[in-house]
């Protein structure tokens, strides 16, 4: 049977959570926990999010299957299953490992069932006179019905010994209010969870009943939730329907049930049975259910641990191309600047909207704000505008996904400041990443200054994400982005720009535009080449196009950190596609278009990913790199990926992936390593 050429979205995804899992088991000590709980906390999200929309769809009598593979939702969620249930215990060894080895190199996580008498003495006490006083145990019965679980939370469900056929079932809420991390006495740092402590005292807390079986559980929530119909009336404030809507997310159904300590029969078949699940949606584990602890003892682990256990100290690298010493905002009206995250600090971006804010010439700032940082300096620098009497506009998009409230609080306390807000466009999600800044000239007229980033103005994530960022004075590229600005106040989408390629409208047809140029540089026997950078990679339609060009002979180099649907080297239909992914030490963010082969080449960055939801569903922006030197850096960061093998896997013609390797007598290359120096 003939390979499909393309991959599911969720299949491709998960494919992509195992390579962060993998990254476990070669890192330094402490990071491979951490990247054992960053599995763990993607696969939350993927089944709120992904599954939350797959059950919604298989429940409509329509059937709508996926354009790439044909497979219909229900289709798509037993595969999901399926492939996750492959992937649970390759995680809960991985985590063994680690918390053993761990524990040889001193912090060891102790179960309560494996503690020594003075652990349990400790223990006992403990439970006695600090947690049994908070916690809330029920037992469900016609007088006591089950209650709403709260997604995420972790329970205790106890089987109780029953004179009737029908199971008596016993529950303890894990309390919020207590330290989830116990540290016991001794010289070394051992700890316990509340969980287990809560596990192996049932019997204490149901001291009336006999214990068949008891058992950690954690229920995943639907969190897909669209806009609510009928709220966004004229006269209702646009923070008060996204509040309802994040009160409404709260409150929908289950997708997911994850069991650790038993695998009774009788206590899950209860468990599925009041969450209206299905047996297909329990995963038993056999690791702690969730492994944020590894963060929040971060900071503890390194007085104890060697600093092999660690990532080195993130020692970010004088810019190269804007100096230090002198005002940002002089540089950019000289030449155009640019800034790679996290091997340069974003602190010079700040440097800049600080000095607008005291430039006695700026009239305004504009920006685009998606996800900023819970303290965050952009958001402080832009009051201190407004209150130096800029005319200071935000376009806030609260509907950015699990940061909608943070975005409610900071737009409240930006129009405290005088700051003019918009929440963007009802059709369309804003998630360019875009500031202007407009003065006047001392010769007469008006300079823009325009910032074109591929990440959030995020100060934390800005130290984690791989993000590029281009300042320059370009007045074409600032008319652009104006014109951008004036309609989203204006409520409406924006015109065909000079410059800048601007989603949803003629962004694809383009792009489709350059790669039918490198196809047409192939068929005239000239140079031709297409990499692209992006984190996902699943419009059908780019797709298409990046096959087709690679069956005219063109080059295509794809490096693609997550979702990639297009089935790469498959003999005589993608095997002139080449298709990799890097996952390391920093998330890979950022987002490059190369149409051509060096000095020759277009390039952009740009917020947008290939998907159909940024090329169709969302306001994107990409920006041409027009400055020979920001070129020739570009050049030589996709050339570095594209070496990379040491972080880097390669997607085989199956669609899994196998890590890189140097070959005998090559040089090693860690690109993300690289970077510092480069």
């Amino acid at each position: 049977m003939a390979k499909s050429l393309y991959i599911n979205r969720e299949l491709s995804w998960l494919e992509f959570n195992a390579r962060v899992l993998d990254e476990a088991r070669s890192n330094p000590l402490y990071e491979r926990i951490k990247f054992v709980s960053i599995f763990t906390s993607n696969l939350d999200e993927f089944f709120m999010v992904r599954v939350g929309t797959l059950s919604d769809q298989a429940l409509i009598p329509e059937i709508k299957t996926d354009n790439k593979t044909g497979m219909t939702p229900s289709e798509q969620l037993s595969a999901i299953f399926k492939k996750v249930r492959e992937l649970i215990p390759r995680k809960d060894k991985l985590c063994k490992g680690v918390l053993g080895d761990l524990a040889k190199a001193g912090i060891e996580y102790v179960r309560p069932e494996n503690a020594g008498d003075d652990d349990i003495k400790f223990l006992s006490s403990y439970f006695k006179n600090e947690v049994k006083p908070l916690i809330s145990p029920s037992v469900i019965d016609k007088r006591h019905p089950f209650p709403f679980l709260p997604n995420l939370e972790q329970f205790i469900g106890v089987h109780l010994s029953s004179k009737s056929s029908s199971l008596r079932f016993g529950l303890i809420p894990v309390p919020s209010a207590l330290p989830r991390i116990i540290a016991l006495p001794g010289g070394r740092v051992r700890f316990c969870l509340i969980e287990d402590l809560l596990l192996y005292f049932a019997e204490n807390i149901f001291s009336k009943y006999d214990i068949i079986n008891k058992l950690i559980f954690k229920v995943t929530r639907n969190a897909d939730i669209d806009v609510i119909e009928g709220l966004f009336d004229e006269d209702i404030d646009y923070r008060d329907a996204m509040k309802a809507l994040l009160k409404a997310r709260k409150k929908l159904a289950p997708v997911r049930l994850d069991v650790r300590g038993s695998n009774d029969s009788e206590l899950i078949a209860y468990l599925v049975k009041k969450l209206d699940l299905s047996p297909d949606q329990v995963f038993i584990q056999k690791m702690p259910l969730d492994l944020k602890f590894a963060f929040k003892m971060e900071s503890q682990a390194k007085k104890v641990l060697p600093e092999e256990c660690f990532f080195p100290p993130l020692v970010q690298r004088a810019p190269l191309f804007l100096s230090p010493d002198r005002p940002v905002m002089a540089q950019a009206m000289e030449k155009d600047l640019f800034l790679s995250y996290p091997y340069e600090s974003m602190r010079h971006f700040i440097r800049l909207l600080d000095e607008a804010s005291c430039d006695p010439n700026v009239v305004s700032i504009k920006i685009t704000l998606y996800r900023v940082a819970s303290s965050s300096k952009v958001i402080a620098s832009l009051i201190r505008a407004a209150e130096n009497g800029k005319d200071v506009f935000c376009m806030v998009e609260l509907r950015a996904r699990f940061d909608e409230e943070n975005n409610i609080n900071w737009a409240s306390q930006l129009e405290d400041a005088g700051i003019t807000l918009s929440y963007g466009l009802d059709e369309y999600k804003t998630h360019s990443k875009l500031c202007l800044i407009t003065r006047r000239s001392d010769e007469g007229g008006v300079q823009y200054i325009t910032q074109i980033g591929t990440g959030n103005y995020n100060e934390k994530t800005a130290a984690q994400y791989t993000d590029l960022c281009l300042i320059t004075s370009d007045m074409d590229i600032g008319n652009d982005a104006a014109m951008f600005f004036r309609n989203i106040a204006m409520s409406t989408t924006t015109a065909d720009p000079k410059k800048l390629l601007i989603a949803p409208l003629a962004f694809t047809d383009r792009l489709v535009q350059k790669i039918d140029r490198q196809i047409e540089r192939q068929q005239n026997g000239l140079s031709a080449a297409i990499t692209i950078k992006v984190n996902s990679l699943s419009d059908k339609y780019l797709i298409d196009k990046l096959i087709e060009a690679g069956q005219s002979g063109v080059s295509v180099n794809l490096i693609v950190r997550g979702i990639c649907c297009l089935r790469s080297g498959i003999e005589g239909k993608t095997d002139n596609i080449h298709v990799i992914s890097i996952v390391g030490r920093f998330l890979e963010h950022s987002r490059i278009y190369c149409f051509g082969v060096g000095e020759e080449s277009e390039i952009y960055i740009s917020s947008g990913d290939w998907m159909t939801r940024s090329t169709q569903r969302r306001i994107e922006i990409a920006a041409p790199v027009e400055a020979p030197n920001i070129r020739r850096q570009l050049l030589t960061m996709l050339d570095t990926m594209l070496a990379d093998n040491t972080k880097a896997r390669i997607q085989k013609s199956d669609g899994s992936y196998k890590r890189k390797a140097p070959a005998e007598n090559e040089a090693i290359v860690d690109s993300q390593k690289m970077f510092f120096s480069i």
